[in-house]
């Protein structure tokens, strides 16, 4: 379980401290970050959660027991129009990796989009290597949708970009069929 809360800008040296390469900046950052990673960048991006309407939310995650902040996910090009939004930029600290934080990280976005912002559709875009992070989204319900060959260039090489995806119905029969197991494994 983690808690999302608004990103601030007194969090992005975290950000800085975690990206430690060009790769893994054009991995969890996307194209539109330049290495190295600085404040005035970050501090661009994040004006787009301002206002009335934002194309974004940025958001940190913070551990329920220690109140550290262990990772940051978005909620990105959103679209009331056609209620649509696009999770982008999930990172998690290093030093957490591997316990569950991610995909609490990403359940807890994806509730926010379906349950509090009223989505139809979230969607998200991953490196066909990233086995654990699509592993992460497919446990939390995402379907793998397509691929961008050789989408993004890093050095002499190429990246090839999976699309996943997920709709309000998928999600609302997955949350209830989740509810209705703890319910009966309880007991009631």
């Amino acid at each position: 379980m983690v808690n999302l809360e608004p990103l601030l800008p007194k969090d992005f040296s975290l950000l800085i401290q975690w990206t430690d390469t060009p790769m893994f900046l054009l991995q969890w950052a996307g194209p539109g970050f330049r290495f190295p990673l600085t404040r005035e960048q970050l501090l661009e991006h994040w004006e787009g959660t301002r206002g009335e309407d934002p194309s974004r939310r940025c958001f940190k995650a913070v551990h329920p027991e220690t109140g550290q902040m262990v990772g940051h996910i978005e909620l990105n090009r959103i679209n009331r129009t056609h209620r649509s939004a696009t999770i982008s930029r999930v990172l998690l600290d290093p030093q957490v990796q591997g316990g569950g934080l991610g995909t609490a990280m990403v359940q807890e976005v994806a509730r926010v989009g379906f349950e509090e912002m009223n989505l139809h559709r979230i969607d998200l875009y991953d490196f066909d290597f990233n086995d654990s992070a699509i592993a992460c989204y497919e446990r939390v319900g995402f379907r793998m949708e397509g691929k961008l060959r050789d989408a993004r260039r890093i050095d002499d090489r190429y990246w090839t970009v999976c699309i996943m995806g997920m709709l309000e119905q998928e999600w609302r029969e997955r949350r209830d069929a989740i509810s209705k197991r703890s319910t009966l494994g309880s007991g009631s």
